[in-house]
């Protein structure tokens, strides 16, 4: 493909993709195909010669699109949402035409430049404190990781880090082997899984702290496990606090916990991969209260910020402690200016070494659509879950398990566990909707997340009627069994 067939080709790729998009609420949410579909659409071994594109394009209506679920969906209240928007595509296309991997300044010193500025704009936006901007006179700053599961590992072994030289510093007859042994870490029973794989991967103990009847970890469950675990000879170095939970979007209480981890000299993460997006709205920033006790911060603009993914923005307090975990420099990555002070090479911040230039989608993003078009985004998602909510709580069949703060709904019909596995079996085998679901203690729950940017009160009103159609099914079936 030389540069005319290029120019030509993309712009029907741009006329694809809009027509997807635009025609994605006539498409089944789910797909309607079994594990292996797709192997035997496609020849086993790659073609030895060139394939036209028009033959390309061709295959991915009969053999990609079938398997698709279609997360832009009006129709998809699954998971959580996974931003997407024209102008963050628009950055992605550029993106890959520049086509650098911006490990360091010098290797393309825009990508450095430009991520963190963008960092220290959204960091404004959530109205962070100024330690974890970047400026002259700050430790701090941010980075784009790949996933809110990735900044929680990397805060983690920067935790890891900075205990092991602090004891060993302090004892030095004690051995990185033996102080690893006794490290643990603590996250609320109600943590994503992904905390759990990052104790795991980082070789250390990660215990759950109960939650209380709101799903919150409070400060005095945290203390009773810490005096417990230093009795037994732990060292207790590293907590997680959740702000916005995947089960049901709960939130830990950062001004209990922050202060004990402050005390404890235990590094304070929090992961607020979901919900960090409604903190630029004011009146969801008491959520955030409480941030000053921590040592990094993280959210998913590419969850409900308009960006496409992969987009996870993380501040630390101090960027030594990331630098010093990971900081390794053959001579072949050094450059001149990698100790002017000036800079920062982004390769130290992270686990890989390269990336993206993911912060284009971010300038895109924040100038196209301002502070006030990303509030108003989120501001209608919120509208709307309340509106689903009401729905609910007029059907005495139904009942809400959890109070609705953002874009969640946690719902259920009152009765067995069963019952509710029937109803969202039903669901998601109709296609019509998709939804996922939780458990919170011992019941079953139904998950309805407002996810799609195009999403609109009909597409609510109209999912919610197919689930009242649904559930009256159900409860038939039950009633004759």
């Amino acid at each position: 493909m030389n540069t005319s067939e290029f120019r030509r080709r993309g712009k029907e790729m741009v006329d694809y993709m809009a027509n997807y998009l635009e025609g994605v609420e006539s498409r089944l949410v789910y797909p309607d195909v079994e594990p292996g579909y797709l192997r035997p659409l496609i020849p086993s071994s790659a073609p030895e010669e060139p394939e036209t594109f028009e033959d390309i394009i061709g295959d991915i209506e009969r053999i990609i699109m079938p398997g698709v679920t279609h997360w832009q969906s009006p129709y998809f209240f699954a998971y959580f949402p996974t931003a997407s928007s024209y102008p963050a595509m628009l950055a992605d296309m550029l993106c890959g035409a520049i086509g650098c991997i911006g490990f360091s300044w010098a290797a393309s010193p825009a990508c450095t430049e430009l991520e963190t500025v963008m960092l220290d704009w959204l960091g404004k936006m959530l109205r962070l404190p100024d330690t974890f901007l970047a400026g002259d006179a700050s430790a701090g700053g941010g980075v784009i990781q790949g996933s809110a599961s990735e900044a929680t590992l990397v805060a983690l072994l920067a935790a890891r880090t900075k205990v092991t030289q602090r004891l060993q510093a302090a004892f030095p007859e004690l051995t990185q082997a033996a102080i690893m042994e006794k490290l643990v870490a603590y996250s609320s029973d109600q943590a994503h899984s992904s905390v759990e794989r990052a104790g795991l991967i980082g070789g250390v103990k990660l215990k759950p702290i109960p939650s209380d009847d709101h799903f919150s970890m409070r400060g005095s469950a945290l203390r009773e496990a810490l005096e417990r675990d230093k009795a037994a000879g732990l060292i207790p170095f590293f907590v997680v606090a959740t702000l916005g939970t995947t089960n049901c979007c709960s939130y830990d209480k950062l001004l209990e916990v922050g202060p004990i981890c402050n005390e404890e000299n235990m590094w304070l993460h929090i992961d607020a991969a979901y919900a960090g997006s409604a903190f630029i709205c004011p009146e969801f920033r008491h959520l955030l209260d409480g941030v000053e006790f921590a040592d990094s911060f993280n959210f998913n603009p590419h969850k409900w910020l308009l960006v496409n993914f992969d987009c996870s923005a993380m501040w630390v307090k101090k960027r030594t402690d990331l630098i010093g975990a990971f900081k390794l420099d053959p001579v072949y990555l050094k450059h001149s200016h990698q100790d002017s002070g000036l800079i920062t090479d982004y390769r130290h911040w992270q686990i890989p070494l390269g990336r993206r230039f993911r912060s284009l989608k971010l300038w895109f993003v924040f100038r196209m659509y301002g502070v006030k078009g990303l509030q108003a985004h989120i501001r209608k998602h919120v509208q709307l879950a309340h509106e689903f909510e009401a729905l609910v709580l007029q059907d005495r069949r139904f009942e809400i398990c959890v109070e609705v703060t953002l874009g969640l709904v946690c719902f259920r019909l009152k009765g067995s566990n069963q019952l509710n596995e029937m109803l969202l079996k039903r669901i998601n085998s109709a296609r019509k909707i998709h939804l996922v679901p939780c458990y919170l203690r011992d019941k079953f729950v139904l998950r309805f997340a407002i996810c799609s940017r195009e999403v609109a009160s009909a597409h609510v009103q109209r999912a919610w009627q197919h689930i009242q159609e649904l559930a009256g099914e159900v409860l038939r079936l039950e009633s004759h069994t």
